[in-house]
């Protein structure tokens, strides 16, 4: 199945994204390669292959979860394209 300039389209639609049509087609061809890695991968045989419960090694400790200081408030908001004091304002997208 081979991605289409349409189906990038659609697809940037649905992510409330504009391309240009450069753009287009070059997630056109990272997406086609993409998937044909995926058909390169449909040709291994896995029979004797046990599916993975973590794609991680389980054994490799993550770094602790420790809180930090916290973003100012004017830093935050200061590469939003659209705020006002207080909050980001994003396009309505539920009627």
């Amino acid at each position: 199945m081979a991605v289409t300039s349409d189906d990038v389209k659609y697809i940037a639609d649905l992510a409330r994204l504009q391309l240009p049509d450069d753009e287009v087609e070059s997630l056109k061809q990272d997406l086609n390669k993409i998937l044909g890695y995926m058909e390169k991968l449909d040709e291994l045989d896995t029979t004797d292959v046990e599916p993975l419960e973590h794609v991680t090694d389980p054994e490799v400790p993550f770094r602790k979860d420790e809180a930090g200081d916290p973003i100012p408030h004017e830093d935050a908001l200061k590469n939003a394209p659209d705020a006002d004091a207080d909050y980001f304002r994003v396009p309505r997208v539920i009627e």
